[in-house]
């Protein structure tokens, strides 16, 4: 049942580790064209001697603030990324503990069945010990009657 769960879970957030990074590249290369196009309006001189005009100022700010935000977006999409896998690493805990817990439980379970099994052994080994005890009394003094009695005969002839 939790592997089902991990499972799922999983295929939920690999299409979104996966998209997350294609969306991830994709920003990072509309940022590479933005600093192209600031190199080029960087570079761009419409003044007269070959100067630079305020309206070339301003489109060389502007591309830069396109380009600020444009790091903005891929400073957001780094943190979702980062929340994915902290994520993905609770569940990942939260399930090894689970299976450490009821490893746990099951190894408990067996040393109290090993301990039960070990009780009734003893406890077998020690009917066995009276069980020869009485066997080995009732020998003896079988033996003893026997020679008293084989006496007692020879006596009397």
């Amino acid at each position: 049942m939790q592997y089902r769960k991990l499972f799922l879970i999983l295929l939920c957030f690999v299409p979104l580790v996966g998209f997350g990074q294609a969306k991830l590249e994709k920003l990072l290369d509309e940022r590479d064209r933005m600093h192209r196009e600031w190199k080029a309006s960087e570079s761009q001189k419409s003044g007269i001697f070959g100067n630079r005009t305020k309206k070339d100022m301003i489109a060389t700010n502007e591309w830069m603030a396109r380009i600020i935000q444009k790091d903005n977006q891929i400073m957001d999409e780094l943190k979702m990324l980062s929340e994915i896998e902290k994520t993905e690493i609770t569940y990942e805990k939260n399930d090894y503990k689970f299976i450490s817990q009821k490893q746990e439980r099951e190894i408990g379970v067996l040393k109290r069945a090993l301990q039960e099994r070990d009780d009734a052994v003893r406890e077998k080994a020690s009917n066995k010990r009276t069980y020869e005890w009485t066997t080995f009394i009732f020998f003896l003094s079988t033996s003893v009657l026997g020679f008293l009695y084989f006496k007692k005969i020879k006596a009397e002839r």
